[in-house]
């Protein structure tokens, strides 16, 4: 691989802890239902718990449920709607382009993913959302007048590694599963995991964070309450991550500081290696 332009580098970023606050279903659902967030979360925890279910699905189950009990309209524009009302961290708004920049000038393109156990269709409904090569999260499928019915995706810790692979290889559709498991030589992946950085703010997303470090990428443990510090602490200690950052995207603040030292490695590396 030698043009310049296929130096393709990707961000993975999980969602509610990470790039926003909470639950996103926090921002406009919740209160739509006329539900406090511990009142939903411990029905979906005790509903899991006692059926020993996903908590991924049954979230989504109740949120279907209490739509329907409310007479509240769960259509894509809903959850859209829903999606705009979502409180992004610091600088998050910014990000994206200062650091497509950055990585323009040293001569890297930089992708971004959502890899998420929240839903898509929220995250569409944010201001971010054209920022991302794909979204990968739970979805709903839809019926002929368009209301959500049933989970299309349930995406939990473990899930969120197999869209790693996917993007490793270019695979966007969340329905294959032919193409994901055929052989590609490592040097004709479009993205390798050594051009991935990963971001995420707690113990769901140590599976990801451990496929990408063990692949020689790099993980970043987020947080954005001086308070929950010690999570992102216990992480780096444990050395599933390699650097904790306050989760605010400002130019000049923790995390561009350090996602531009991992892009100027990158950059070092590939140019080693092609120096061979």
């Amino acid at each position: 691989m030698t043009k310049e332009d296929s130096i393709n580098v990707a961000l993975v970023y999980d969602f509610d802890g990470t790039l926003a606050p909470g639950n996103m279903q926090e921002f406009g659902f919740v209160q739509a239902i006329g539900k406090d967030p511990n009142e939903f979360w411990n029905k979906t925890y005790e509903m899991a718990v006692g059926n020993d279910a996903s908590t991924i699905l049954c979230y989504m189950y109740l949120m279907l449920q209490e739509a329907k009990a409310n007479g509240i309209s769960l259509k894509r524009d809903n959850f859209r709607k829903f999606g705009s009302m979502i409180k992004l961290y610091q600088g998050v708004e910014e990000w994206f382009s200062l650091i497509n920049q950055y990585g323009k000038s040293i001569g890297l393109n930089i992708q971004h993913y959502i890899n998420s156990s929240g839903l898509k269709e929220m995250v569409e409904g944010t201001s971010i959302a054209k920022e991302f090569e794909n979204i990968y999260a739970c979805s709903f499928l839809y019926d002929t007048e368009g209301n959500a019915y049933w989970p299309a995706v349930a995406v939990d810790y473990t899930t969120k590694t197999q869209f790693l692979f996917k993007i490793n290889k270019g695979i966007k559709e969340v329905s294959d599963n032919k193409r994901i498991n055929e052989y590609v030589a490592k040097e004709d992946r479009p993205i390798p995991f050594e051009r991935m950085i990963y971001f995420g703010d707690g113990e769901t997303d140590v599976p990801s964070m451990s496929v990408v470090k063990s692949q020689g990428g790099h993980a970043i443990a987020v947080y954005g309450d001086p308070k929950k510090k010690a999570t992102a602490t216990k992480l780096i200690n444990a050395n599933r991550v390699d650097f904790i950052c306050l989760a605010d995207y400002s130019e000049g603040r923790e995390v561009y500081d350090t996602v531009c030292r991992i892009l100027n490695k990158i950059r070092a590396d590939y140019d080693r290696q092609q120096s061979l």
